[in-house]
């Protein structure tokens, strides 16, 4: 199993989640960032790090934003890894 970053992470793309990330598993898009389902080893360390409440178990996942799954697991594949904590699109 692997944590998702959902739908309240659009628009805000806070990065605090990626610094305590043991295994670099976090990859930044233009608007959000995404956790790659396979380097995930489901330590929960980003959980109570994400200030928007956007990072969920996938059991855990509201029906909601079960898209979510699937677009984490394309767009880490295309997008580059991050690993520094970086300005939120929020506070721009």
């Amino acid at each position: 199993m692997t944590h998702i970053v959902a739908e309240p992470c659009v628009g805000c793309k806070y990065t605090d989640c990626v610094v305590v990330c043991p295994v670099e598993c976090f990859y930044e898009g233009e608007q959000m960032v995404y956790i790659h389902p396979e380097e995930c080893i489901d330590c929960e360390a980003c959980v109570p790090e994400c200030p928007v409440e956007a990072i969920f178990h996938e059991d855990n996942l509201p029906e909601e934003w079960k898209s979510y799954i699937e677009l984490n697991a394309q767009k880490s594949e295309e997008c580059e890894v991050i690993t520094e904590k970086k300005e939120p699109l929020a506070d721009d």
